[in-house]
């Protein structure tokens, strides 16, 4: 089995904007990448959800929005990377969605149940990691 993927920096962020809502019947899709890479400067929307299929097309619905945040050094983010909101894990980078796209992907992560920015402890300027699990 050819191996991939060696080593990476963490891609750091900082939150611009907090969101508290969650819905149902979000229709989102997944896309078919397992990563994309982001560059300084860029925003982008976290968004948590309980559901795990990776498919590609996979219709994520049950979603609770955490918030935009302020890419503050270029990178790579991958499906399984973990989400730290100032040092806390949040849960772990399912996929992307694209409705929105180009002003800004939704980042998927997963979690038991979808959470929502007051519930992660998420405030304007806090700083929030992508990792390698």
């Amino acid at each position: 089995m050819m191996q991939e993927d060696g080593p990476k920096r963490v891609v750091g962020s900082r939150v611009v904007k907090v969101l508290v809502h969650r819905r149902d019947d979000r229709g989102m899709s997944l896309e078919p990448f397992a990563s994309r890479c982001v560059r300084q400067g860029e925003v982008h929307e976290l968004v948590t959800t309980d559901q795990t299929d990776t498919t590609p097309g996979a219709r994520i619905d049950r979603v609770g929005f955490l918030g935009f945040v302020e890419i503050g050094n270029a990178g790579v983010i991958d499906r399984g990377d973990e989400v730290r909101v100032d040092g806390r894990l949040v849960g772990t980078v399912l996929g992307f969605d694209a409705c929105h796209h180009p002003n800004h992907y939704n980042i998927l992560i997963s979690t038991p149940e979808p959470r929502t920015g007051p519930e992660v402890g998420m405030n304007p300027e806090l700083p929030v990691v992508f990792q390698p699990a």
